[in-house]
């Protein structure tokens, strides 16, 4: 088999490539061959019918298998030859001039750039910090008692905290308006769900009570049609009612899984659990940091195929997304170089993390994959099912492999950039989402 290998670009190749006619008819034949012991037609017993026939029916099929097998072969022992690294799939096309004793072609392909890093010390990165004290503690036993609010009549005009029942219609110049009525809405005031006018109309009215209410929508209001206008709702107040918070007690703690009702056993839990949560969303953060930061390291031409297949992965995710919130793709057309740009930055970053796990050994080890599943599944409640759930199942081993060398890279940069400890408020970084 002979092979030409061509530089048509900075990543683009060409490989020349053929293979003898007389193997591919052998093939042929002798795969005819063989389905002559088992196929079936009409008027013949199975392993009686003859070749020709055999041939004529099914010739062109097998022809075309054994063809692109050959190639498969012929292109994949030729990369190898040449120790090539293909990005994305190639392209394979007929040659131009024919022959009586080969079938040649080319194949047109990217390979992967060579990724040269400069010094990771010249980074400058953080490494956040939150510690979890009895202030955070209180903190989150508090918003687990507001999570089991019990709401009971107010017996008083609405205030900030109640949650207050509507029935209202919203008119502009007197006709209504899609999307401008609702019955049996909830609303708890002072949470800022609705438009400021609408939720201050709302304060201090009572049980029973209607009110027209004039609300101005803002010029960059979502429905341009109502953007800028004002329209005057006419509500009417079903309930109102004040907030009840689960007393803290022994009924509070088993509500929360404590079997026994202690409270000091609740407070451990709820520390234990805050602080696996805090740890997560401070490696969540540094990690971004440290990603954002890597892409400054290496300059090379992308793969356009890496590129292209990185944008369609990212507009179907995009599609699926919509789909779940019920939105009928076919009318949201998506531009095909909408995700470019962030295409090439998954791109881009994806190699130098590649090439940093390479240059320095960084793959997931076994202990690291078992430390890291038990840590998920510390927070159920049979840790047990949960490790031999994520072991039993190769693509979620494969998930939690890439969060664990993921890691692994953050955790080489930070050694060797020149990293500062950076605090961080428990309250932003529990609202970061």
């Amino acid at each position: 088999m002979a092979t030409q290998l061509e530089s048509i670009g900075t990543l683009e190749r060409r490989l020349n490539l053929s293979v003898p006619k007389a193997d591919v008819d052998r093939q042929v034949q002798e795969r005819l061959r063989s389905l002559s012991t088992s196929v079936r037609m009409p008027g013949f017993r199975p392993g009686k019918v003859p070749l020709k026939m055999i041939q004529q029916s099914y010739g062109p099929k097998v022809h075309a298998e054994v063809l692109g097998d050959a190639v498969s072969k012929a292109l994949s022992d030729a990369v190898a030859e040449h120790k090539l690294r293909i990005a994305g799939q190639p392209r394979i096309e007929p040659s131009q001039e024919p022959a009586d004793d080969v079938v040649a072609f080319s194949a047109v392909f990217e390979v992967y750039p060579e990724v040269q890093l400069k010094e990771v010390s010249q980074l400058q990165l953080e490494r956040f910090q939150c510690p979890v004290g009895d202030a955070e503690v209180d903190k989150t036993i508090e918003i687990l008692r507001k999570q089991r609010t019990v709401w009971e009549p107010a017996g008083r005009p609405a205030a900030d905290a109640d949650r207050v029942t509507i029935d209202f219609v919203g008119r502009i110049d007197g006709e209504a308006f899609e999307g401008g009525s609702a019955n049996d809405m909830p609303l708890v005031l002072g949470e800022g769900r609705v438009l400021p006018d609408l939720e201050n109309g709302l304060r201090g009215i009572a049980e029973g009570e209607t009110r027209e209410i004039d609300v101005a929508f803002p010029a960059d209001y979502g429905a341009k049609e109502l953007a800028g206008k004002t329209a005057k709702f006419e509500v009417r107040a079903k309930k109102v009612e004040a907030p009840k918070l689960p007393e803290l007690d022994e009924q509070f703690a088993k509500q929360l899984g404590v079997s026994d009702g202690d409270l000091q056993r609740m407070r451990n839990e709820v520390r234990a659990n805050l602080e696996r949560e805090v740890a997560a969303r401070l490696r969540a953060r540094t990690r971004a940091g440290v990603m954002e930061a890597l892409p400054s390291l290496a300059e090379f031409e992308l793969p356009k195929s890496l590129i292209e297949a990185e944008s369609a992965q990212l507009a179907e995710r995009a599609r699926s997304d919509l789909k779940a919130r019920g939105v009928d793709v076919k009318d949201v057309p998506i531009p095909p170089d909408a995700f470019r740009e962030q295409a090439e930055k998954r791109v881009r970053l994806g190699l130098i993390v590649a090439e940093i796990v390479r240059q320095n050994q960084l793959q997931a080890k076994p202990d690291q994959l078992r430390k890291q599943i038990e840590e998920f599944a510390q927070s159920y409640e049979n840790p047990g099912e949960v490790v031999r759930w994520y072991f039993s199942d190769r693509d979620r081993l494969a998930e939690v492999e890439a969060l664990v060398v993921e890691q692994n890279v953050v955790d080489w940069v930070l050694a060797k950039g020149a990293t500062q400890d950076r605090p961080i408020a428990f309250d932003e970084l529990m609202a970061a989402g």
